[in-house]
């Protein structure tokens, strides 16, 4: 993503929203019982209190690349323990970020977030030592993993040399500046889920959690170059974007399957854009008018797995304040709502902690109370067990309060991640 991290880039894009005109899957589990009035969790006052911790581009953490690793060490426990003090319970730690890892994979380099150099050891495990101090201060410790993600870049040369992108040059598409594996490659699905169950393997991790990003936002005059594999394995589907709408299902039916079996009990989550699709485009979709939609343009069938109950929990990103025209925080929280009732499936909201007084954003983000808000509007909902807020470098600065409002408005007392 170049020098803009995931949701800056991704926001950056999308967020003047405008106008816009395979196999049979098995349910994860039987859908739990609807929980029985406004408020109620799953457990006595459990509820998901959440924040993203992004190292891509170093977002939020490590300040920089290449200090000494006690220094990085204690930078990631302030991020914590600022946690703890605005008793939220959940970390989201963003261990894969670019095709690259956070601890000692065998299959994938260190990552060049940590030393400045892609491949260089940092002299200590992130990864490891987020899990166990996390688990220390008692918050749930969820591993963030982006799937297909290579570089922010399109040049492979400046990749490590050990690097599987380099030793694969046919899994790589470059598209929009950047480098992505080809989600339509079998091999490459494979490999993928080889390298993100490897940390499900090494570390007691509660969850693996993936972010919206799985084929790339569509970028104008530019096509993500598929046509080999499509060639080869499209020929049973209808259209291309059924094909990939299918490659995607695979990837997250697998993926659950291998956390079952690699680690019983660790939980699967996934953050999606806050648009499934417009109803003006699909009579089920949501009174928005958004100008991207998982479904259509990121081949994510993100309602699908939620009411089938393929992931445990999904966080949609309604990054919008209350009475956006495009896509409203109320309607949106109201449509995921109906999307989640009766499946078993935790809906939390991804909340956009880092809009809160920033330059250029509408006056309902300059108010420090817009946040609190969401809260209390979401209360209104059962099937809302929660929030997650982007992101942990937002949570220290609060640069106008808004943060302080919610933990006073909202979080008075601790709680325990519903489970």
């Amino acid at each position: 993503m170049g020098h803009l991290a995931r949701r800056a880039f991704t926001l950056a894009a999308l967020s003047s929203l405008v106008t816009a005109p395979g196999a049979r899957a098995v349910p994860r589990a039987e859908p739990e019982p609807e929980p029985e009035g406004p408020g109620h969790r799953s457990g006595p006052g459990a509820e998901m209190r959440g924040v993203w911790l992004a190292t891509v581009a170093g977002r939020d953490w490590p300040s920089q690349p290449g200090l000494p690793a006690a220094d990085q060490r204690a930078e990631l426990i302030v991020h914590l323990d600022k946690a703890v003090r605005d008793r939220l319970n959940t970390v989201m730690f963003q261990v894969r970020p670019t095709a690259d890892a956070l601890w000692p994979s065998p299959y994938e380099p260190w990552s060049e977030y940590l030393t400045g150099t892609q491949g260089k050891d940092p002299g200590w495990d992130p990864l490891g030592t987020a899990v166990r101090e996390a688990h220390a201060r008692g918050l749930e410790l969820h591993a963030w993993f982006n799937p297909y993600r290579i570089a922010n870049h399109t040049d492979p040369g400046r990749l490590a040399p050990s690097h599987p992108a380099r030793k694969h040059p046919d899994w790589v598409v470059p598209y929009g500046g950047r480098l992505y594996y080809n989600p339509g490659l079998p091999e490459v699905r494979a490999f993928v889920q080889r390298a993100m169950l490897d940390a499900v393997a090494r570390y007691p991790v509660d969850a693996v959690h993936f972010d919206d990003y799985f084929y790339p936002y569509p970028v104008a005059g530019q096509t993500f170059d598929d046509d080999d594999a499509y060639d080869r394995y499209g020929g049973a589907f209808g259209s291309r974007a059924d094909w990939r709408r299918d490659n995607i299902n695979r990837l997250v039916e697998e993926m659950a399957d291998g956390i079952r079996r690699t680690r019983p009990g660790t939980r699967f989550g996934i953050s999606p854009f806050g648009v499934w699709r417009n109803a003006s485009t699909d009579p089920r979709g949501s009174d928005t008018q958004a100008g991207a939609q998982t479904y259509d343009d990121l081949y994510a069938d993100t309602r699908r797995w939620v009411r089938e109950h393929w992931i445990d929990y999904v966080v949609p990103q309604i990054y919008w304040h209350i009475g956006f025209a495009a896509a409203d925080y109320a309607k949106l929280a109201d449509w995921w709502a109906s999307v989640a009732q009766g499946t078993g499936t935790h809906l939390y909201i991804g909340e956009a902690l880092y809009k809160a007084g920033a330059a250029g954003q509408p006056a309902a983000w300059q108010d420090p109370v817009e946040l609190s808000r969401h809260l209390t509007l979401a209360a209104r909902y059962p099937q809302v067990r929660g929030h997650v807020f982007f992101a942990a470098k937002d949570v220290a600065a609060d640069p106008i309060g808004a943060m302080a409002r919610v933990v006073a408005d909202h979080y008075e007392r601790p709680a325990k991640p519903p489970r």
